[in-house]
């Protein structure tokens, strides 16, 4: 149950009364501070959720992924499509996390924390995670935590599903980037290497778990060599991966987007856990 309900600021309202709120934290862990969007579907005020958890999704955007999060925009729809793939039943009705990827503009920090620079992984891993259990009517269970990202956010949500596969258990990665390379590892290899997710893959693989899935998205325009490769080499053992082709696309956060729906959301949805109605 939430423990520290913040007074949120409105973005925008959907047709179907929901709406995109969002907020500044100041992660008390990560002592970064940055914007956070949420959303909530309609599902979570109904009757019969009223005392049910439900599953998050964080989405993260690429590029640079500060000051904002396109995500949470209406030309992206994001929010309206995971509706309509509610009602078709695709998809579970996701809390929709959208927090700000880095720290600057035109930098970026791998969703690491690299020595002597902003942790924005410990504001990804445990800051908004934190702010959702705060707020919302949350899961303990890492079968209730996934990630949606394009590019360089597809990359950090892969990366988190791997590193803390404890918390986090599902992760849909468009276009992703395999391994880190922030100008700010340099000088840093040993900690570039413990965040590298192949590395990570390794190390679970070796464990037995726990169990994870990740679902790639690539256009049939871009050149997608190095995902295809790396899906193979991680996909055994725990981590269970799966490989959309998007038509007509190349490396395009809008692609990405259509990609979801074609079949990756209601792929995570099924390894996922969702509300459950009162008797």
């Amino acid at each position: 149950m939430p423990t520290n309900v913040r007074k949120w600021n409105l973005q925008r309202e959907l047709s179907d009364g929901t709406q995109v709120m969002w907020t500044t934290l100041k992660g008390p862990k990560s002592g970064f501070e940055g914007r956070v969007w949420a959303w909530v579907p309609k599902q979570y005020k109904e009757k019969k959720y009223e005392n049910s958890a439900f599953p998050v999704l964080t989405a993260l955007p690429g590029a640079s992924g500060y000051p904002t999060n396109y995500w949470f925009g209406a030309d992206f729809k994001l929010q309206e499509r995971i509706a309509q793939q509610v009602e078709a039943g695709k998809s579970l009705p996701f809390i929709v996390m959208m927090p700000v990827l880095n720290a600057k503009l035109d930098q970026y920090w791998d969703g690491s924390d690299i020595p002597g620079q902003p942790k924005m992984g410990t504001w990804m891993s445990d800051d908004v995670p934190d702010l959702a259990r705060e707020n919302f009517r949350t899961y303990k269970d890492p079968k209730g935590w996934g990630f949606f990202g394009s590019s360089a956010g597809g990359y950090v949500g892969m990366k988190m599903v791997l590193q803390y596969p404890d918390r986090f258990s599902t992760a849909v990665a468009g276009g992703p980037d395999t391994a880190p390379d922030s100008p700010f590892w340099k000088d840093h290899e040993p900690e570039r290497l413990a965040n590298d997710p192949g590395r990570l893959a390794e190390a679970l693989a070796k464990k037995g778990g726990p169990k994870v899935h990740i679902s790639f998205l690539l256009g049939d325009k871009e050149e997608g060599a190095k995902v295809k490769a790396f899906k193979e080499k991680i996909g055994k053992g725990p981590i269970e991966t799966d490989l959309h082709i998007i038509p007509n696309a190349g490396h395009d956060g809008y692609k990405y987007a259509d990609g979801l729906f074609q079949g990756p959301l209601e792929w995570i949805s099924k390894r996922m856990i969702g509300p459950v109605p009162s008797a």
